[in-house]
């Protein structure tokens, strides 16, 4: 998201009330009253009831460096280290992509492949996994299921490790962290479903140096040519490490759909769909591997 204003932040002052910085922020509204919440460990209601609260010097230095910082465009998500995902609240930071609205489709197609009264015996494998935000929801809820999650980041993996002892603390050992350059890892090991949102922005897209983006991982984005590399890699060689008859379902861009389709189209996957995110575009393909016999 850009900056909502040209006007510059002006230094907070000691002794300023809620209500005076409220009105007086040149940043959007919502984005203010995320900061003060984080900065003074307020709820959004004690945000409201307490707004002739006054900060103290220490609070009004961080708020002050924190409206700067968001001006100058540092995405909410990293200022305040994290963001809800499928009703989960995952910590993110600088070496891993926020997780974002879209990308729930992903894990409620993974669910729909997933019987939901299985036993301990299926698996799943998550490429690029970032945050862990798809396998910790996914894992989240199908306490059965046995999740492998993989990515070539140990910063990244880190991230996603921790976000595993929140959420899965009750069965950690459910899901599985390795450092992996895609399937290099995984032996002759086989999945019910594999899913990934890998990096698929083009070389060269503007997008790349506007908003939220600029301040990405850039490895996570942007395969650094067509968009596709990542995901025929994936495509590929997932024959090797799906069951039969089990799914490959990826997310990708706006417009490569009908490409990943051909991809998988040509590795003799079936049942070939892609599905509309919630504004219509359509996010996410997969398909079937092939049953023997």
């Amino acid at each position: 998201m850009t900056r909502t204003s040209d006007t510059p932040v002006a230094s907070i002052q000691a002794g300023t009330n809620i209500a005076t910085i409220l009105r007086q922020s040149s940043l959007n509204p919502l984005e203010t009253r995320i900061l003060l919440m984080h900065a003074l460990q307020l709820t959004r209601i004690q945000l409201i009831t307490q707004d002739e609260r006054c900060v103290n010097a220490e609070q009004a230095q961080q708020l002050s460096a924190l409206f700067l910082r968001r001006q100058n465009g540092e995405p909410i998500a990293y200022l305040i280290g994290h963001r809800e995902f499928y009703g989960l609240q995952l910590e993110v930071t600088p070496d891993v992509l926020i997780p974002r609205p879209e990308t729930e489709l992903l894990v409620d197609l993974a669910l729909q492949c997933l019987p939901a009264d299985s036993d301990f015996s299926l698996s799943l494998l998550d490429l690029g996994t970032g945050s862990g935000a798809i396998a910790i929801a996914i894992a989240h809820s199908r306490p059965t299921l046995q999740v492998t999650a993989l990515d070539v980041s140990p910063a990244a993996l880190a991230v996603a490790q921790r976000n595993t002892m929140r959420h899965l603390a009750h069965n950690p050992s459910q899901l599985e962290l390795l450092q992996s350059d895609w399937y290099a890892a995984l032996g002759q090991r086989r999945f019910d479903v594999i899913v990934s949102n890998p990096p698929y922005v083009v070389a060269g897209d503007r997008h790349l140096s506007e908003g939220d983006l600029r301040f990405e991982p850039q490895y996570a984005l942007t395969d650094h040519a067509d968009g596709l590399s990542a995901l025929r890699i994936i495509v590929n060689n997932a024959g090797r490490y799906l069951k039969d008859g089990g799914w490959l379902l990826m997310e990708h861009g706006y417009d490569q759909a009908a490409a990943v389709r051909a991809l998988l189209q040509a590795q003799s996957f079936e049942q070939l769909q892609s599905w509309q995110d919630l504004v219509q575009i359509e996010r996410v393909s997969g398909g079937r591997w092939r049953v023997s016999g």
